[in-house]
């Protein structure tokens, strides 16, 4: 069943007080901001209410101070005057939690670190109560904390009078959506990873919906285990073979594919000039290491995701920061670029392949979320996406 939720662009704006919860939680080294994508990535939604005759409050949560406390390196002043510089508006920083907010020199302020508020962290509805009491409208945008219930993400929403998803918000539910809920067929899944434990609930939760799923990594050595192939000295999770063959007979019962290769890359060491032979999966020596996949499995995969509707990628295939063993996710990430499916593609080690392979601008939509992707992907219902569909149009 498709989400149903308020969007910012399906409210009036004109003269309410918006309080936007984006999430700019941005390193910061010496007072200086070294990347700024989060704050960017929140500035359609803040413009978009400002456009539309607006006053707005901007919050965000910024590292983990202690609550109740401010420390300087807990403040968010340098966000607050990198997104003064972005949107050429002077920002007034509200130090600490106000009864009533003054918009004096703009229609634009920005609250402190809310991780600093006493009851942030534990939802508290008192204080979820004090920041609804601020604003008209309540417009969460912040996908990357959608699978944590704070009083600045969940109680606020279940005490303010409107509540709606921003721009950013709206667009990862949107995509998140075409790949779970209502997907183009046939659906594949690329799951890669050191481990098999870290994915297993993942792995669990696509078999049953996906139709191919392709595991790489580390994880792919359990699978193949489990098939009865040989792995030479691969990393592998000896305890969870049951579970991965359970995976693996549930797909099968139902018809979907979990396809192992013939072809593996292997070395004797893990490292980066490590001497690389490209091998038959059935003739490894109890030395080898697969460490990526082959050639001709790396083109199988390709032809599957070129005839794909629907693509997950979640994890490299292979060792890909070693160039010697980064040949199969370059294969898989050039495809996923080439097709006409849509993809989702996310987590650290995904986002890092992406732009090594320079095809970040080519995947339908790539998520920065991390956790929360990690959980919806697992089958969970966010407390953002509840949130906002009791909140629903």
């Amino acid at each position: 069943m498709e989400m149903q939720f308020k969007k910012i662009i399906d409210l009036k704006l004109n003269q309410k007080v918006v309080f936007i919860r984006s999430d700019m939680n941005v390193p910061v080294k010496d007072g200086i901001i070294t990347d700024d994508t989060r704050i960017k990535a929140s500035l359609p939604t803040i413009k978009y209410a400002l456009d539309n005759g607006a006053k707005v409050i901007v919050a965000t949560h910024f590292g983990r101070p202690r609550e109740g406390e401010c420390q300087m390196q807990d403040s968010v002043a340098p966000i607050t005057n990198k997104l003064s510089q972005l949107l050429n508006i002077q920002i007034n920083l509200i130090s600490t939690m106000p009864n009533k907010i003054e918009f004096t020199n703009s229609n634009l302020v920005m609250l402190e670190n809310v991780r600093c508020n006493v009851g942030e962290k534990s939802n508290s509805n008192e204080l979820g109560k004090q920041y609804a009491s601020l604003c008209d409208v309540f417009v969460h945008d912040a996908f990357a904390t959608a699978h944590r219930k704070e009083a600045s993400t969940d109680s606020i929403g279940r005490n303010a009078k409107e509540v709606c998803a921003g721009i950013l918000m709206g667009q990862e539910l949107d995509a998140l959506s075409k790949v779970m809920v209502t997907p183009k067929t046939p659906v594949v899944a690329i799951v890669g990873g050191s481990k098999v434990s870290t994915k297993l609930t993942i792995l669990s939760n696509l078999s049953d919906k996906v139709d191919v799923l392709v595991v790489g990594g580390g994880i792919l050595n359990t699978f193949l285990l489990v098939m009865g192939y040989e792995i030479g000295n691969s990393l592998a999770e000896l305890d969870l073979l049951n579970e991965a063959k359970q995976i693996i007979d549930r797909m099968t019962k139902r018809g979907a594919k979990i396809p192992l290769p013939h072809d593996v890359v292997v070395a004797k060491s893990f490292s980066a000039d490590a001497v690389t032979t490209i091998k038959n999966i059935n003739n490894l020596d109890d030395d080898d290491m697969i460490l990526d996949i082959g050639p001709e499995f790396a083109k199988q995969v390709a032809n599957i995701i070129e005839k794909s509707g629907t693509i997950i990628w979640n994890g490299p295939v292979g060792v890909f920061e070693f160039d010697a063993f980064s040949q199969g996710t370059k294969v898989i990430a050039d495809s996923i670029a080439n097709s006409k499916g849509f993809s989702l593609a996310g987590g650290g080690d995904t986002i890092a392949a992406i732009n090594k392979f320079g095809i970040f601008d080519k995947v339908s939509y790539v998520s920065t979320a991390g956790g929360a992707l990690l959980e919806f992907l697992e089958g969970k219902k966010l407390p953002a996406i509840d949130l906002l569909e009791q909140n629903g149009r």
